[in-house]
């Protein structure tokens, strides 16, 4: 099976997001730049150093991004992990699903694509780097 890795939610305010969720709930922000998109990584659990997963069996990390005008891009998502994103986007189409570009490499993650489900879902996928 291909489990869910990742969270998304898109903000209106980067620090004010970055702030609710520090204070609310201890997660960890970390801000990108601009050649990310001014994407936050939020570190909900406990992780491994050296790739960044978390260490406890379930949890998973998470993401904001800014949100954009398309009604798509304004709802929380999940990513799922998957081991060879080029046939993972065969079968999403197959079982008519459509496939949102093509896949982006993210250094020293992976490959991510997007994908709309049967049911008008924004969902994403990964295929995880090597080097993790």
């Amino acid at each position: 099976m291909n489990p869910v890795v990742h969270f998304e939610m898109p903000y209106e305010d980067r620090q004010r997001m970055a702030d609710f969720y520090a204070e609310s709930f201890g997660w960890q922000p970390q801000m990108l730049g601009p050649e990310m998109g001014e994407y936050v990584v939020v570190t909900t659990v406990e992780s491994d150093e050296k790739t960044g997963r978390p260490k406890m069996p379930g949890a998973i990390n998470g993401g904001f991004y800014k949100k954009p005008e398309d009604e798509m891009g304004q709802h929380p998502s999940v990513v799922i992990a998957v081991a060879d994103i080029r046939e993972a986007m065969k079968n999403v189409e197959k079982a008519g699903g459509k496939v949102m570009g093509e896949p982006m490499e993210i250094p020293k993650v992976g490959m991510y694509v997007s994908f709309i489900d049967t049911e008008g879902n924004r969902v994403s996928m990964l295929q995880p780097s090597t080097q993790m």
